[in-house]
């Protein structure tokens, strides 16, 4: 709920110009008032008395001022109002299946691709806060990490615990999916969306990747496969007696078989051949996937001026009432 002033009809407050045209010709009149008399000394009239009306009679003109500046605000239509505003949301359930099987040290992203799809997946949570999310990962069998949740600080948290070697390696698509869909099947959202990240082809687990898809198209769940890694050949790391050294492998990745998940379950299959590409693709997802956010406003409207008129009035009574008691036998 919101409170605040404003005013139907600012245009009044042009009229305020006259306060400081009639200022400057209240000054120029007092000058004109006051006649001139010359004399050798003041000597005589330092002890003078001095009475205070001769001061307090400008209050007069200031009661005056202020009487019209409230009165040109009265003319504004000064309102009160009161907003309340209800904001009806509907989320998406998204579950993220992310393949972390040893091809995803491969350092064609920097610094490799699990690193970097930790790194963009984290910047698509944070601009998705009404969303329930839920993470899946999968190498040779699959893991829910992070069931569906809005505290997407733990979801952050666990993304960052996911290491190379928590599961056996290989690459079990059609399990990551399966567990995915398990996952989100249930929800109430009425859109269910799975994001899927392989950088291989399925090598592994007990159900097929298509198999997995027809699932997750029963349920009316969408699926976004993207597939990484670059094209050609892509540095691996490997540790021999002599350290760390890098052996130049082929990027196979199963594109028909990404590409098929997505088309079945009415989703889209990207390939992302670098870090920056993969942060576009995200992004693109997140404008395919927008959360319906309806709102409702309702304004209540108050007149206000009657404040305004309350005190130019009392201004308006005080200047006639000192006129005509205090003031009288001034001019």
């Amino acid at each position: 709920m919101m409170n605040n002033i404003t005013f139907t009809q600012p245009y009044f407050f042009w009229l305020l110009l006259i306060v400081p045209a009639y200022i400057a010709w209240y000054v120029w009149k007092q000058k004109g008032m006051q006649a001139s008399l010359k004399i050798s000394t003041l000597r005589g009239f330092a002890k003078a008395p001095t009475s205070n009306k001769v001061y307090l009679r400008h209050l007069l003109f200031v009661f005056r001022v202020l009487s019209i500046i409230l009165l040109i605000f009265v003319l504004a239509r000064p309102q009160s109002s009161n907003s309340f505003r209800n904001e009806i949301t509907e989320g998406i359930d998204i579950m993220m299946a992310l393949d972390i099987s040893g091809s995803m040290l491969a350092e064609d992203f920097k610094p490799n691709r699990l690193e970097a799809a930790k790194e963009v997946a984290a910047e698509f949570i944070k601009g998705r806060p009404n969303d329930k999310i839920g993470l899946v990962i999968y190498a040779a069998e699959s893991f829910t990490q992070c069931p569906l949740t809005t505290d997407h600080n733990v979801l952050q948290n666990l993304f960052r615990d996911i290491n190379m070697g928590d599961l056996e390696d290989g690459t079990a698509i059609g399990m990551g999916l399966a567990t995915a869909v398990q996952r989100i099947k249930d929800s109430e959202a009425k859109s269910k969306v799975i994001i899927l990240v392989s950088d291989g082809e399925n090598n592994r687990g007990e159900i097929a990747p298509m198999t997995a898809a027809e699932i997750a198209k029963t349920f009316g769940i969408r699926v976004y496969t993207i597939g990484v890694g670059t094209n050609g050949m892509a540095p691996f790391p490997m540790q021999t007696v002599f350290g760390k050294q890098y052996q130049q492998m082929e990027v196979k990745i199963d594109e028909e078989l990404l590409q098929g998940i997505a088309d079945l379950t009415d989703g889209r299959y990207f390939r992302a051949t670098d870090k920056q590409k993969l942060d576009e693709i995200y992004k693109e997802i997140d404008l395919l996937e927008k959360t319906r956010i309806e709102v409702r406003e309702y304004t209540k409207r108050k007149e206000e001026y009657w404040w305004f008129a309350a005190f130019a009035g009392l201004f308006l009574m005080l200047e006639i009432f000192m006129r005509s008691t205090v003031f009288r036998n001034l001019p």
